[in-house]
This record gives structure tokens, C-alpha cells and sequence, in this order.
């Protein structure tokens, strides 16, 4: 069975941070995993 590009996207699991596992908010520029909290960035 073939699957719309869209709905396969759509079902992908959220991202996931490498170090504590919390979700992530993505981003499209960027292909890190781990997330600015256990990189130690403070968002502005």
C-alpha cells in the first residue's frame, strides 16, 4: 500500500532529546538532538 508523502510526515513520532529524552521543538534549519536546555542556551 502506497501512503501519501504528507501523511507519512504527519505520522512521523515528535523528536526526541538525546540527553534527557524530552520533546523537542523542531526546527527546519536545524538537525540537532539535543535540546537547549542540556546544551545550556537560554532563549531570549
Amino acid at each position: 500500500m502506497i501512503i501519501k508523502l504528507t501523511e507519512f510526515f504527519r505520522n512521523l513520532p515528535k523528536k526526541q532529546c538525546k540527553e534527557c529524552g524530552n520533546e523537542m521543538e523542531e526546527q527546519h534549519e536545524c538537525y540537532g538532538n539535543t535540546c537547549n536546555e542540556c546544551l545550556h542556551i537560554i532563549d531570549l
